[in-house]
């Protein structure tokens, strides 16, 4: 089993590290690999719908979303972890998951998703259902925990302090491990679902 990490946070040791490392201890005891990206530092462009990905089966511009795609079709499951800002994921994080879905030509069916959202105090539930339209939007089951998936802190290493939010990341990373075993067993026994052609319908003639 391979986990696929993206930290979104500009900060590489800040609290979004600390609720994903969190994550990554369960899963080294599961027995599953784990590879955390650091995104939010970088300088990623968004999208500008080129559509060159259809054709060279990469995005056009080839930074950290490129070289991050084939851990992405290897890994049987991917987290992504942001801060909040402005009740809404780190701008950093949202041009480079637009361009990694997007651009990617491999099947996401049943990779498994989760978000992880880390604030001082609000905008969380926000930021949690904007992260998940990434695999809501490409079969890809949504893992959840017992609670929502977050981890409160402002300054760096305040997360630690965040009993509940540090135990609610590890319990999604038991969850995280369980869903995958489980499809991938699905799978061997049963394949993937079925699919049908796509037939998109445009409101505009």
């Amino acid at each position: 089993m391979k986990v696929l990490m993206i930290n979104g946070s500009p900060h590489a040791s800040g609290n979004t590290s600390i609720a994903l490392n969190e994550m990554a201890k369960v899963f080294a005891q599961e027995g599953v690999e784990t590879k955390i990206v650091q995104v939010g530092n970088k300088a990623v462009r968004g999208c500008v719908a080129c559509r060159k990905c259809a054709e060279l089966g990469k995005c056009i511009f080839n930074d950290i979303v490129n070289e991050t795609a084939p851990f992405f079709a290897e890994a049987d499951g991917v987290v992504i972890g942001t801060p909040v800002y402005f009740a809404s994921a780190n701008g950093t994080t949202i041009s480079f998951l637009d361009r990694l879905f997007f651009s990617t030509p491999f099947d996401k069916t049943m990779k498994v998703g989760a978000s992880v959202v880390v604030a001082r105090r609000a905008g969380t539930t926000a930021t949690f259902d904007e992260l998940n339209k990434y695999f809501t939007i490409r079969n890809m089951p949504v893992v959840s925990s017992q609670y929502w998936n977050n981890v409160f802190g402002l300054v760096p290493g305040e997360a630690e302090q965040d009993t509940e939010g540090l135990q609610t990341m590890r319990t999604l990373a038991r969850n995280m491990t369980f869903l995958m075993k489980s499809i991938a067993l699905g799978k061997e026994k049963f394949g993937l679902p079925e699919t049908e052609p796509w037939t998109p319908t445009h409101f505009i003639r």
